[in-house]
């Protein structure tokens, strides 16, 4: 059985038709439909997004691993979720938890994590209003991660990061919104600061 018959077999238990998940997913029925002949292979953005809406692994899409969200509970670390941040532009940074996530301990002995609730659509369709994201705190990130930045010590957003040798470029996935740059002086003196690292994300449906 490989990743196919799986995302397959988990729509059928769940009762879902293919256009009812890929409208969950914000995927065409033609992709849905070769994503379950084994035909295209989802990206590893999709994959984090059927796990998250089936409460399974990743590993399980991959592997068949029998580890799902209930077992990851019972060992699970919990971790706060920090307020909501802006898939758009900036907004204050409201540090309240507001709720709680778990991951499990294999990914808290990789560092320190929070997490966030978004708010917007210029992540979209990668990242929805609602959905949740796990973030490891970092203070530098590469070029091509999604981060959360903090600007003029006040704001939060969150965006794939780019960077250039005169400054950074924080951009949204949605093409309606204009990327924000930010040169290498206005780092330094608004400042512009990053938070830390996307590392997965729990989508809400």
């Amino acid at each position: 059985m490989g990743i196919g018959d799986r995302i397959r077999a988990l729509r059928t238990n769940a009762g879902m038709t293919q256009i009812e998940l890929a409208n969950k997913l914000n995927i065409s029925n033609s992709t849905l439909s070769q994503y379950e002949s084994s035909a295209r292979t989802p990206s590893d953005d999709m994959k984090l997004k059927i796990a998250a809406l089936f409460q399974v692994s990743t590993d399980y899409l991959l592997s068949g691993s029998l580890t799902n969200a209930t077992d990851s509970k019972a060992k699970g670390v919990r971790i706060p979720v920090l307020g909501d941040v802006r898939a758009g532009y900036p907004m204050e940074a409201v540090e309240n938890i507001i709720d709680y996530e778990e991951i499990n301990e294999e990914t808290a002995r990789r560092g320190e994590f929070f997490a966030l609730r978004i708010k917007g659509d210029s992540m979209e369709p990668k990242f929805s209003e609602g959905d949740v994201v796990i973030v490891r705190k970092q203070q530098t990130a590469d070029s091509g991660d999604i981060v959360v930045a903090l600007v003029n010590g006040d704001s939060a957003t969150i965006k794939k990061l780019k960077r250039h040798q005169n400054g950074i470029t924080l951009v949204p996935s949605n093409s309606a919104y204009e990327p924000m740059y930010y040169s290498n002086e206005e780092i330094m003196e608004l400042p512009v600061n990053i938070l830390g690292k996307v590392v997965e994300l729990r989508a809400k449906f």
